[in-house]
């Protein structure tokens, strides 16, 4: 991020509207129509909560019965590691020391088998212990404080969770038997008509999806934008390791502790920015007192520092041990890192509609991660395994013939540190059967991440872009680690990095913070406009307004847009949104005319891999998959009797062909349930239009055979469109990337072009058109629409490719 002389140009966005006059700080209220607990809400933002993650954790039993058990398990870990210091001899138990059960033994080597309640102090002794350790009863002074303040909480929770299952049962005609057979998308839908009805929020008539996406994702919008503008210092310049990203539970709590929610926070409450983070006039002041608050937080952090320590290597020892001991591969398993769901995330995207979409690319990222493999380290991991296998296969067989050689002191160590090791050498031994395609893998990865930097395209089988991918796929064993060294590493990140950038933080704020009637204060990259924050290079040129720093970067807002419009679907966007969607929508049709067909796609690539493998084969995305999995996509150069006929961009007509396929009849989103009416059976119109309406787009080829009024069905109808929104999704994000690609590559092409002189250009290309260049350095006719048929004469090529020794003085030679 630049420095404050970078930026000093840019102004406070506008609000897009003003809260009334003396009425800032009463933004919601249930009028007297429900006469109940729920009368008169304060704060529609935790209400609103509260009813997502009650449909989500399925209801009041599960919940509390989860906070029921995170009480034991507090209890549990304190109580057991205080009995395992104190109250054990484990000389006895290692057997060092003679147990006497009879009476004093002549000979010291004379022993009797050892029980563990011998090992065990009698409870006199283990409370002198416990009472004679200073340190202890301070631990234990802390742990019981914090018991009991989480004991209030769950007491609180359980009062306020009981007030959210009657509005479900009584405003929401829900009861909790059925809560499991409703999508979020349903509850919703409940509540904005409950509005039309009760008036929940009393500065807007209606409430709009958007509205209670903002509310449950206030806070969560400001941090995926300050990632995505890299306000955040998440990224971590180390001698020797280059760049790491370093971002843990701890960390992301005392970001959020600051900015938001703690005593030195910039909110004033939970909807509104404090007034004076707005003004101009005293940023200088603000950042030094949020530099102050920042402090703080580091230094408490770092008193705090052993015991969180303590806390942590005690729970992930107890979390994880058992499933090591019992498989020890799994810490060679890969997750999503916490710094990859916030930079993967979405504007307006809630946690279930993240995890749905991370677990579909879950398998295309680790088959890309796992296609490289290091030949070296493979040969030392294959004689590695050869030897701890040898010595394994002896000791087994040895227990085998006699069971006492497990007596034998740590023979039964051994043995499980020989299974260990071998589990670990053989993940560095690749499979025989891989094939090696990481640009076809890392494509179905982008099909479902729906963001990736532009200079991974083309380097899919480099290893910086596997070690780019795993800073958001990361191995299990690397995210237990950061979570243990995290006491240590947060204080430093706060008081020497994030301290830095306490000015950078005070202007992100003021100068992407609007005010919405109904809302409060929000992220104005929340608002998805295109308008203030599209970006020329993602489809939005010519509609945008923003300068690089209002910008969203990597396409977000145009992808967030697309996203929760077709989540969405019954959501009106503002008008310029809708007029980029609408864009959009043309373009896709007007490629998608002199592209391939759909059926031929398919034909073509009957053997390829699903991108959803792990769903059912009635899944819609199966046929999808030959978009991205398909030979011509990557390889349109190899010879056959139609490559000559390819388009130099076929990614992007094969995306564009079967959006086409999918289309609705009418554009507008008002009439997407008629679209959706006109392509199935009389019989399950009904069903489908009473509660999702339909995506943007919907399948032709897709066929429902019988489908009825009943429960089964409704719930089968709607995983379906669910489905049908998740590829249709799949397919913009290859789509937009792609033409973001191609408008990238003409722009530097323009610049180059510049640079030549006219003589050479005028001969380089006929009239009415002007160069520009593909990746692969040829000529392409700007004329040519975007993924359209580019003809070549079979006895006659002429490419113009750019002679990388002349580059330097911008000269151009045409090669024939």
């Amino acid at each position: 991020m630049a420095d404050f002389e970078a930026y000093q140009e840019y102004q406070r966005i506008e609000d897009f509207e003003d809260s009334p006059p003396g009425e800032e700080d009463l933004l919601v209220h249930v009028p007297e129509g429900l006469r109940d607990s729920w009368h008169h809400i304060e704060n529609l933002d935790i209400f609103f909560t509260r009813i997502y993650h009650f449909h989500q954790k399925n209801g009041f039993a599960c919940m509390m019965l989860s906070e029921f058990f995170e009480l034991i398990q507090l209890l549990f870990v304190v109580t057991f590691t205080t009995f395992l210091f104190n109250c054990v001899e484990y000389d006895i138990l290692f057997g060092n020391r003679a147990v006497n059960h009879t009476g004093p033994s002549v000979n010291p080597l004379d022993r009797s088998k050892v029980t563990l309640p011998d090992a065990i102090l009698p409870s006199h002794q283990c409370f002198e212990r416990i009472q004679g350790s200073s340190w202890i009863i301070s631990l234990l002074i802390m742990a019981a404080v914090f018991w009991i303040y989480r004991l209030i909480k769950v007491i609180f929770n359980i009062l306020s969770y009981w007030e959210i299952r009657q509005f479900y049962i009584k405003a929401l005609k829900i009861r909790m038997d059925e809560l499991c057979n409703f999508t979020w998308q349903e509850v919703q839908d409940r509540l904005i008509s409950l509005q039309r009805e009760q008036q929940i929020c009393i500065h807007k008539k209606e409430l709009t999806e958007l509205d209670i996406y903002h509310r449950i994702l206030r806070f969560k919008n400001y941090t995926v934008a300050m990632v995505n503008k890299s306000v955040l210092p998440v990224r971590l310049h180390l001698p020797m390791l280059g760049e790491v990203v370093f971002l843990t539970q701890g960390l992301k709590y005392n970001f959020e502790l600051i900015l938001f929610w703690g005593p030195g926070s910039l909110f004033q409450n939970k909807w509104n920015l404090h007034p004076k983070y707005k003004r101009a006039s005293n940023r200088l002041e603000l950042a030094q007192q949020l530099s102050r608050v920042i402090l703080l937080a580091g230094v408490a952090n770092l008193l705090l520092c052993p015991l969180v320590l303590v806390w942590q290597v005690l729970y992930a020892f107890f979390s994880y041990a058992e499933v090591i001991k019992r498989e020890p591969g799994s810490l060679g398993a890969r997750r999503w890192s916490l710094y990859g769901r916030l930079y993967l995330r979405h504007f307006n995207e809630l946690d279930h509609e993240l995890q749905g979409r991370l677990g579909h690319g879950y398998k295309p990222a680790a088959k890309y991660m796992n296609s490289f493999a290091s030949p070296l380290l493979a040969v030392l991991a294959r004689n590695v395994a050869f030897f701890s296998g040898s010595v394994l296969a002896v000791l087994i067989a040895l227990t085998v013939y006699d069971e006492d050689v497990l007596t034998v002191q740590h023979i039964l160590t051994a043995i499980t540190v020989l299974g260990v090791v071998i589990t670990v050498t053989r993940s560095f031994i690749p499979d025989e059967h891989m094939v090696w395609c990481p640009e076809q893998l890392l494509q179905c990865v982008l099909a479902h991440i729906h963001y990736m930097p532009d200079h991974w395209k083309g380097n899919a089988n480099k290893c910086e872009t596997r070690d780019e991918l795993a800073q958001l796929f990361q191995y299990k064993a690397v995210f237990i680690l950061e979570e243990l060294i995290s006491p240590v590493i947060t204080p430093f990140i706060l008081i020497f990095l994030l301290r830095h950038k306490s000015l950078e933080i005070i202007d992100f704020f003021r100068n992407f913070t609007v005010e919405v009637v109904g809302v409060g204060d929000i992220c104005s990259f929340a608002q998805m406009d295109i308008r203030r924050h599209g970006n020329p290079q993602w489809l939005s040129e010519g509609q945008t307004e923003a300068s690089v720093y209002q910008q969203a970067e990597n396409g977000k807002t145009e992808l967030s847009l697309m996203h929760f419009t077709i989540k969405n679907p019954r959501w009106q966007p503002p008008q310029d949104s809708s007029v980029f969607i609408s864009h959009l929508k043309e373009k896709v049709q007007q490629d998608a005319q002199s592209g391939p067909s759909t059926q031929l796609l398919l034909s073509e690539a009957p053997l390829c891999v699903s991108l959803f493998s792990n769903e059912s084969d009635t899944s819609p995305n199966n046929p999808l998959a030959s978009v991205f999995t398909h030979p011509w996509l990557k390889a349109p150069g190899l010879p056959s009797r139609d490559w000559r006929f390819l388009p130099q961009n076929t990614t992007a007509s094969a995306a564009a062909s079967v959006l086409a396929s999918l289309s609705a009849s009418q554009p507008s989103p008002a009439s997407r349930t008629h679209s959706v009416n006109t392509l199935l059976p009389s019989n399950s119109r009904h069903s489908l239009s009473q509660h999702h309406g339909s995506t943007m787009y919907f399948s032709d080829r897709t066929v429902v055979d019988s489908m009825s009024a009943s429960e089964a069905t409704r719930l089968h109808n709607s995983a379906l469109l669910m489905e049908y929104a998740s590829a249709e999704m799949s397919l913009h994000a290859i789509y937009m990337h792609e033409v973001h690609q191609l408008n990238s590559l003409s722009q530097r092409a323009g610049v180059a072009l510049s640079q030549i002189p006219v003589s050479l250009k005028e001969s380089s290309c006929s009239p009415g058109q002007v160069a520009s260049i593909n990746p692969d350095n040829h000529s392409i006719p700007s004329n040519r629409r975007l993924g359209g048929w580019m003809e070549e004469k079979e006895e006659e090529e002429e490419e113009i490719i750019i002679n990388r020794s002349a580059s330097e003085s911008g000269a151009v030679s045409e090669v024939p």
